[in-house]
């Protein structure tokens, strides 16, 4: 093999294959690999995979769920030099193709329950759980020993999730995702010696290149899951092999719900990471009372920056819950008015970044690339204030902020107040058109227990500004999500807009 300069995404397997062959790196099911093993499989999966005709930057979709093989898969492509595009495993019809023939992927490897939704046309191969599929072929294939990657070439299109807007496929480099995993590692405290759950999908960019690529470069082991799986996730704590978890706020609310949380023994979870959207006050605040010696992270970022590009670590959490903390090791950031320029600490404007972690553009999207990035800076979208210490807080997404009669509200500080009624499991609160208002602030509430509109009105009152509270209540059995946590508040507008 043609060496480079190792600052490859999967050098970093290799260089913990040397380091620590025989330690278990990966449990999923009853499989387990060592450093050594995995290391091999990923250079027999990029023999196989260039066996099918593919060519170093050709795209290759992995429509997967959890497992060895999808991670295999993506080391596999990092390897041999392809581009390696997720696709959400919920996806179908209209937005399955779309991601699919955007990218422009060659081949999809996909689990065989997932095939039948892929077009016609679409030239696939199975990831595992057949006779053909990636995962068999292993034992036969040849250890690929052809020319590393460069360190500027694309390995992934990582695509944003779509809560606005059509999905843009970002373009991470090796050398975004490897300064991305340096800043994980350096900001969440991660260790050889933890014991990591990965449950989150791994398509996603948090669970990937946050928590699974940085600790396999640590040499941890880790244990795969399908799902976030409340009772698998109780029983690995308690059983001692699982002392660090990532989850989103909407997964750590589910935990916190389930009728047992206060009895079983999680005393064994050691790092509690959670990201992906805000998490609400009250909530974090009733995991502290449970758990006071769990230290949580808040991990905050977007998929253009790899994703992490801030972190509130335990110790800093006293005084500043609501803070998403300060940038990451590899990570500038301002925040900045409409023409950006800097506004003054205690202002609210939009986070802005520059750093070796961000992006290509997007993928054959040159009028979305410019309006990102502007004077060398990426307009990230998110509206915060900074404070004299350097830490931020988010106030909310500039496209979510509500305009009601003429006046700015931002919908986090009325779903705070409202989570902090006993009776809402669960809200999102968005802008609706009205003719008086502009924008009337309207509460989408999934209820534990009885409550009515008029309860929920007033006691958002009792701590908000009356033109900030709610004008109209809505009460639902479930918010509609994306597979990483995010509520679609773009769907919760449009199917409720002209309702009475």
């Amino acid at each position: 093999m043609t060496q480079g300069q190792g600052s490859t995404v999967d050098e970093v397997l290799r260089r913990s294959a040397r380091r620590t062959p025989a330690r278990v790196a990966i449990e999923y099911g009853d499989r387990t690999w060592t450093y050594e093993e995995l290391d091999d499989a990923v250079s027999r999966a990029a023999s196989v995979l260039l066996g099918q005709g593919l060519a170093p930057g050709d795209r290759v979709g992995a429509y997967g769920h959890n497992s060895d093989a999808y991670l295999i898969a993506f080391l596999a492509c990092a390897r041999a030099g392809l581009v390696h595009v997720p696709v959400n495993q919920n996806l179908t019809g209209d937005d399955l193709a779309y991601l699919v023939g955007q990218s422009g992927s060659a081949l999809v490897l996909a689990d065989p329950d997932l095939a039948g939704r892929l077009a016609d046309g679409v030239r696939t191969l199975p990831l595992r759980d057949a006779e053909d599929s990636l995962l068999a072929q292993l034992p036969t294939a040849s250890v690929y020993d052809g020319p590393e990657p460069r360190t500027e070439d694309l390995v992934q299109l990582l695509y944003t999730s779509g809560t606005t807007a059509l999905p843009k496929g970002a373009m991470m480099s090796h050398r975004s995702l490897v300064h991305e995993y340096l800043s994980a590692i350096a900001a969440l405290d991660l260790s050889a010696g933890d014991r990591p759950a990965h449950s989150l999908p791994l398509y996603h960019s948090a669970q990937m290149h946050v928590f699974l690529l940085p600790y396999l470069a640590v040499g941890a082991t880790n244990v795969i899951l399908d799902a976030p799986d409340g009772d698998r996730l109780f029983e690995l704590i308690e059983a001692g092999r699982v002392d660090s978890l990532f989850a989103p706020p909407t997964v750590w609310i589910g935990l916190a719900n389930r009728p047992d949380f206060a009895t079983r023994d999680l005393s064994g979870l050691r790092k509690a990471y959670y990201g992906a959207s805000i998490m609400p006050v009250p909530v974090l605040e009733r995991l502290r009372e449970r758990l006071p010696k769990l230290g949580f992270y808040n991990c905050f970022g977007q998929s253009e920056i790899g994703p992490l590009s801030m972190v509130l670590a335990p110790s800093e959490h006293k005084g500043r819950m609501d803070s998403c903390g300060r940038p990451v090791l590899f990570v500038d950031a301002r925040v900045v008015d409409e023409d950006g320029k800097d506004v003054p600490d205690g202002t609210s404007g939009e986070i802005v970044y520059r750093s070796p972690q961000l992006c290509d553009g997007y993928w054959d999207k040159p009028e979305e690339t410019a309006a990102a990035f502007r004077d060398g800076w990426f307009r990230s979208g998110d509206l915060a204030v900074r404070d004299a210490h350097g830490y931020y807080t988010i106030v909310d997404r500039v496209k979510d902020v509500i305009n009601s009669g003429g006046v700015l509200v931002a919908s986090r500080q009325v779903e705070d107040a409202l989570y902090t009624h006993d009776s809402v499991a669960e809200v999102a609160v968005v802008g609706l058109p009205d003719e008086r208002w502009i924008e009337a602030v309207t509460a989408v509430v999934v209820p534990r227990g009885e409550v009515s509109e008029a309860e929920l009105i007033e006691h958002a009152r009792e701590q908000l500004p009356h033109f900030k509270a709610p004008k109209r209540v809505v009460f639902v059995t479930e918010l509609p999500r994306n597979a990483s946590g995010k509520i679609l508040k773009r769907e919760l507008r449009d199917r409720f807009t002209d309702q009475p």
